[in-house]
């Protein structure tokens, strides 16, 4: 995960209202960029660009590891903003 976002979810750990307030970027027309204005307004600077590179380099870095890499392409791979959304229902779940 993005270490921005990271810091993002640590202080949304002790913050009930920050949480509620990630949780509503999801509404926005560009959930993504909202989220990332959310980040910046809190003093966690991310682009939207840095939430999708993480799992494409991710995948892409698998494709040309040794001995040519994965044929086929990955299935599945998740980019920094779902995983950062999957981690904020764990912590929801913690916080119960």
């Amino acid at each position: 995960m993005n270490e921005q976002l990271w810091k993002l979810l640590q202080k949304a750990r002790t913050d009930a209202a920050l949480r509620q307030r990630i949780w509503e970027t999801q509404k926005d027309d560009d959930p993504a960029l909202a989220l990332c204005l959310l980040a910046e307004a809190e003093g966690f600077p991310v682009s939207v660009g840095e939430l999708f590179a993480e799992g494409e380099e991710f995948c892409s870095n698998l494709r040309k590891s040794c001995n040519g890499g994965a044929s086929e392409p990955i299935e599945g791979w998740q980019d920094g903003y779902d995983i950062f959304f999957a981690s904020m229902e764990a912590l929801e779940k913690e916080a119960l």
